[in-house]
């Protein structure tokens, strides 16, 4: 007889969405299957892509025999939270000249935001965070598990497939004094949707007059429009004011170090003595987590980012990326057009970074992984850098007969 297991109560837990995708891909044997639910790039042969940049520094790396592999202190390798916090709030900002600012290294942007919410949690008088509508998946559950009441911002506007600026500004001027609002720093996940410059602006003016407290999620800076100070541009906007903010930040997409998982959150303060509290406190958050994060990848991305001509062939190589996704977008947005597929595409050249929000329905969605062995998230969401030009007819085909059969 079985001996009965003291976890023979346990349910079996349903698949991430995301990840429960590629599950489903990698079961299937047909030869002409497609993945664009994953959030990594993809090369035009559909290969994953290490940069030439970071192979070159992992090498110098590995050559050094002066390295060792002993602990880093528990807010990370200090080149790296210097050079990552110069890399999103510019090289001049007077909020770093001013040591305004502090920066812990954390586990990629999930880490990242997962610190920042166990902070806020404990030390800030406001437990509502309000997160867009909608937004990436692992979102609620961080803040959630946190310890953070989580409530909706309206974003997206499926009738025009853009920004639902109206309700934003309503929903966030609605919002308790004093609460907390996630914004993503650009290349908005799923939808590709960001605001422009001048709504940012009237973000900024709205959410600084009722006192809430800005926190990016930055996971795709210069990956998004191929220039990193332009993906940076809300984040500077919110410090110049002088006011407090906090950024996650995601070296996993820009530099393709996905599974090194290299990310930092940084705090920006009214005053330095202010931030050296602050960090005393993320360190006693970080001790009891994970005690202290890992050397290699922060390495990696110290190596480049100080080394002047090792940093401009990363910027050649992240817009090579950047650029190979707005292709897509553009031989897609073609493709449609050529096959006469009903409705308004435009969307998928005005959006921008990795995802594309296509507007087609879950059932839709079912259809073409059945009848086309192509796989996305039921919201139809879909990575553009999953996509060649090899594959953009076949995905063509499958949305022209998705709208025109499924409706």
């Amino acid at each position: 007889m079985e001996s009965s297991s003291v976890f023979a109560n346990i349910v079996r837990a349903p698949e991430d969405p995301i990840l429960g995708v590629t599950v489903a891909y990698n079961k299937d044997s047909s030869p002409h299957k497609l993945n664009l639910g994953v959030g990594a790039y993809r090369t035009e042969e559909g290969k994953p892509l290490v940069l030439n940049v970071v192979r070159r520094a992992e090498q110098m790396l590995v050559n050094d025999s002066s390295r060792v592999k002993e602990y880093l202190p528990i807010v990370g390798l200090a080149d790296f939270n210097k050079l990552s916090a110069k890399l999103i709030f510019g090289a001049d900002s007077p909020a770093i000249q001013e040591n305004r600012v502090t920066t812990v290294q954390c586990l990629s942007g999930t880490g990242s935001l997962r610190v920042g919410a166990e902070f806020l949690a404990r030390h800030y008088h406001q437990l509502v965070i309000y997160i867009p509508n909608p937004t990436w998946g692992n979102h609620t559950k961080i803040f959630g598990l946190a310890g953070l009441s989580v409530k909706a911002y309206r974003y997206y506007d499926p009738a025009t497939r853009g920004l639902d600026f109206q309700g934003l500004l309503e929903d966030l001027g609605a919002a308790p004094s004093g609460s907390i609002v996630l914004l993503h720093a650009c290349a908005h996940n799923p939808t590709g949707v960001d605001p422009t410059i001048e709504q940012w602006e009237q973000i900024r003016q709205l959410m600084r007059s009722k006192g809430l407290l800005p926190f990016f999620d930055s996971a795709y800076q210069g990956f998004a429009s191929g220039s990193l100070d332009a993906d940076a541009g809300s984040v500077r906007m919110f410090v110049a004011d002088g006011g407090e903010c906090l950024a996650a930040q995601s070296y996993a997409k820009n530099m393709g170090l996905y599974g090194e998982r290299v990310g930092a959150l940084s705090m920006v303060c009214k005053t330095a003595d202010v931030a050296s509290r602050v960090e005393s406190q993320l360190k006693l958050v970080i001790r009891p987590m994970y005690s202290n994060p890992p050397i290699h990848g922060a390495s990696i991305v110290a190596t480049i980012l100080k080394d002047r001509d090792m940093y401009n062939e990363w910027t050649v190589e992240l817009k090579a990326m950047a650029d190979r996704i707005i292709s897509m977008r553009q031989k897609l947005f073609d493709a449609l057009s050529a096959r006469g597929t009903p409705g308004d595409w435009s969307h998928i050249i005005k959006q921008i970074g990795m995802f594309t929000f296509t507007g087609l329905n879950t059932e839709q969605v079912a259809f073409m992984t059945k009848e086309y062995h192509i796989y996305m998230t039921s919201d139809g969401r879909i990575s553009m850098a999953g996509l060649s030009s090899r594959t953009v007819p076949l995905l063509a085909d499958a949305i022209h007969a998705a709208v025109t059969r499924v409706g």
